[in-house]
């Protein structure tokens, strides 16, 4: 889930709550706040903890809520975790600590000493361009003991590592295997795989179940049909520039359809007029509504 801002260090509650709405009415079956759409890095870590508390408190139990934890910081990380617990969250996620590149001994050593202390189950997050650590496959057969992993979200963009995890996680049915990246979703599924995490799912929720359910069900003419309506949102990511585009490009289009708004995290800036204007008339060709409340704007 995106992290609805007003300001720098302003949440827009009332977009959270539509946003809240929005998600849970398109029939995900859970949310994950404070991740890479999220924009987790460039938050306050009060910040970070309204969200929490706030996200906890209007989903009121109708849907499991877990929550991103990575930081450099292994005391910082435990103090999120255990906001968490307190909110209501089911469970934490967690990326290697970035920054610094880990060996993969330090990395087991890492999460095993974190585990031992969280209060909540613990997804770990596989994000390697981001963090310069990948949990290799090794890796995670050997953390494949820790019974308080519940499993392992792949933002790795690489089919040959999601299937190499899923051929090592098979020891233990019990683990969740997720996909980051949505365009992976309907390959991974096939490949074993249990759901996305999907970014998209942010405008357009209800598609990304659908797409979802017709990989689960091996429908591939609903999966062609679905892929079609979608290619269609996929056109917004590609509106701005640079690795953040996607995220400023459904911010911008959340903003245009009166959910929340579109301001994002320093240092990342929102699209332009003039790119907001092109993703006005991408959401038009999908046959989106640009309503009445599209002038919410941050700035």
């Amino acid at each position: 889930m995106i992290t609805p801002l007003m300001d720098r260090e302003v949440l827009d509650v009332e977009g959270l709550e539509r946003l809240v709405e929005h998600l849970i009415g398109g029939g995900v079956h859970a949310l994950f706040i404070l991740g890479t759409s999220g924009e987790t890095p460039s938050l306050s870590f009060r910040l970070r903890r309204e969200l929490i508390a706030g996200t906890c408190k209007l989903v009121a139990g109708r849907l499991p809520v877990l929550v991103g934890v990575t930081d450099t910081s292994m005391q910082e990380t435990l103090a999120l975790a255990r906001c968490a617990a307190e909110a209501g969250a089911v469970a934490v996620v967690a990326a290697p600590p970035y920054y610094f590149p880990l060996r993969q001994s330090e990395l087991i050593h890492y999460v095993r000493a974190l585990v031992s202390e969280l209060p909540l189950p613990l997804v770990l997050y596989n994000i390697p361009a981001l963090t310069k650590t990948s949990f290799e496959p090794e890796t995670v057969r050997q953390l494949l003991d820790v019974p308080q992993i519940a499993g392992l979200k792949d933002s790795s963009r690489q089919l040959d590592y999601f299937m190499a995890v899923r051929k090592v996680t098979r020891q233990r049915p019990d683990w969740s295997l997720l996909v980051g990246f949505e365009q992976l979703l309907v390959d991974t599924i096939r490949a074993g795989g249990n759901g996305g995490v999907c970014g998209g799912a942010n405008l357009s929720p209800r598609l990304l179940v659908e797409l979802y359910e017709a990989a689960v069900a091996d429908q591939p003419g609903r999966i062609e049909q679905v892929e079609r309506a979608l290619a269609c949102q996929k056109a917004i990511y590609t509106v701005g520039q640079g690795a953040m585009a996607s995220i400023r490009g459904i911010k911008c289009a959340l903003s245009l359809c009166g959910i929340c708004e579109d301001r994002m995290a320093e240092p990342l800036q929102s699209l332009s007029s003039e790119q907001r204007d092109q993703v006005a008339t991408i959401l038009r060709g999908c046959g989106r509504e640009v309503g009445s409340r599209s002038g919410i704007r941050s700035r």
